[in-house]
C-alpha cells in the first residue's frame, strides 16, 4: 500500500509507504499506480481554481490509471436523493459552493466518458463528528442532508470497493446502519 501526498513529511507516522505525488500528472499517476490493484483518490487544492483543478486531475487519472480501478471520494451534493434529484438541486440546499460542486461534477463526467473502472463514494449526508469510534457498518443510501456516517466507516466503504468491487461507473452514497 502506498499513500501519495503533496508533502510526505507531514505523514511520516502512517503505517504505509508515503511518497510525493501530483494528481494532475498522468505520468506520475501511471508510475505510482503500477503494481497496485486500485487507487483511492481524495483530492483538493485550495490554492487553485476548482473549475480547472478537478477536470485536470480527473483527466490525469483517466490517462494515467489505464486498467487500475479508481475509487473516487465524491461529494454529497452530487448524489441523487430518493426522488432522483441531485441533493444540490433540492429546495433550501446551500448554493454558496455551487461552483465547487460543478467542478467536482466535471471530474465525474470525465470518468463517465472514459473506459476507466471507477466508482465515486460520498457520505449520503454529513459526518458524525460526535461519535468518532468506528462501527465497521454502513449502508448504501440516497442523499439525505441529515444522514450521518463516521469518517472511519466511510474509509471502510472505500476499502470494501477495492476488496470486493460491486459498483462500477456510478456514484454511491453511504450512511450509518439504521
Amino acid at each position: 500500500m502506498t499513500a501519495a501526498v503533496r508533502t510526505p513529511s507531514k505523514y511520516s507516522d502512517l503505517p504505509v509507504e508515503v511518497v510525493a505525488g501530483d494528481v494532475t500528472d498522468p505520468s506520475a499517476i501511471a508510475d505510482l499506480a503500477a503494481g497496485h490493484d486500485a487507487v483511492i483518490a481524495a483530492v483538493y487544492d485550495g490554492g487553485s481554481d476548482p473549475a480547472e483543478f478537478f477536470p485536470k486531475a480527473a483527466q490525469a487519472l483517466v490517462d494515467g490509471l489505464g486498467k487500475t480501478r479508481l475509487v473516487w471520494v465524491g461529494l454529497t451534493s452530487l448524489l441523487p436523493t430518493e426522488s432522483g434529484v441531485l441533493l444540490m438541486d433540492t429546495p433550501g440546499y446551500p448554493q454558496e459552493y455551487r461552483g465547487f460542486f460543478l467542478a467536482h461534477q466535471a471530474a465525474a463526467d470525465l470518468f463517465a466518458e472514459s473506459e476507466l473502472d471507477w466508482v465515486s463514494i460520498a457520505p449520503a449526508g454529513d459526518f458524525d463528528h460526535a461519535h468518532p469510534e468506528r462501527t465497521g457498518a454502513y449502508r448504501i443510501a440516497p442523499a439525505v442532508a441529515d444522514s450521518r456516517i463516521l469518517l472511519a466507516d466511510l474509509a471502510i466503504a472505500l476499502l470494501d470497493e477495492i476488496d470486493e468491487p460491486r459498483h462500477h461507473g456510478t456514484r454511491i452514497g453511504v450512511a450509518q446502519e439504521k
